[in-house]
């Protein structure tokens, strides 16, 4: 029996590892209706609404005052402010994964690869290869972390009319994978003007959390 129950609390752990879903704070004064209205206002983990200012959850209709007050506390209790350790910190950068970028002096270059877990800006002139190298990581995202991938999918979200499958069918012949699988883990838009990009990342970041 006991060995039965840690194994019930390792199972239960390793549920609550990563975000924790917004539909987390509902309880109380805290409705089904007011999870909408988060979610609607791609607040869809506890951590985005914990990280929100206060302004910025007042900005949503149909949230008042008191209520913001009362979602604010939940979410501090579930994702309290304060400090770790340095210790706890690198013991949590072993989850961070570096991905491929297909070249290997670019990869020595970045130390690695690109890494998960952050926001990297790629610039350059014209026709230097921007294009290409998120096509390239379009594919190595979803090789096995043993080859220097990330074992997952891709949202390819295109500004210039550049995106090509027909590349990343090309791209993943040369790491031999199956070429239909790989563009089906590729979800793909188009963004027209930067409202519509900032609207896409919003709901790219639901479909994140979904899946």
């Amino acid at each position: 029996m006991e060995k039965l129950t840690n194994v019930q609390a390792q199972q239960g752990e390793e549920e609550e590892e990563g975000p924790l879903s917004v539909t987390k704070l509902m309880g109380g004064s805290i409705t089904a209706k007011d999870i909408k209205l988060l979610q609607q206002a791609s607040l869809h983990t506890v951590e985005s609404v914990a990280n929100a200012t206060k302004k910025q959850l007042m900005a949503i209709p149909g949230l008042g005052g008191g209520k913001v007050e009362q979602i604010i506390r939940e979410a501090n209790k579930l994702v309290p402010l304060g400090f770790l350790s340095a210790r706890t910190f690198y013991q949590m950068r072993a989850d961070v994964v570096q991905l491929s970028t297909g070249s290997k002096e670019l990869d020595k270059l970045l130390g690695g690869g690109i890494e998960t877990g952050s926001i990297t800006e790629i610039f350059g002139e014209f026709r230097c290869g921007k294009t290409q190298l998120c096509h390239t990581l379009a594919v190595t995202c979803q090789l096995p972390i043993s080859q220097k991938g990330g074992e997952g999918k891709c949202m390819y979200i295109d500004t210039e009319n550049t995106f090509r499958p027909e590349r990343l069918a090309a791209i993943a012949q040369r790491y031999k994978l199956n070429e239909s699988e790989v563009l089906d883990n590729v979800a793909f838009t188009r963004a027209h003007n930067s409202d519509q990009q900032t609207k896409l990342i919003q709901m790219a970041a639901g479909m994140l959390f979904e899946s």
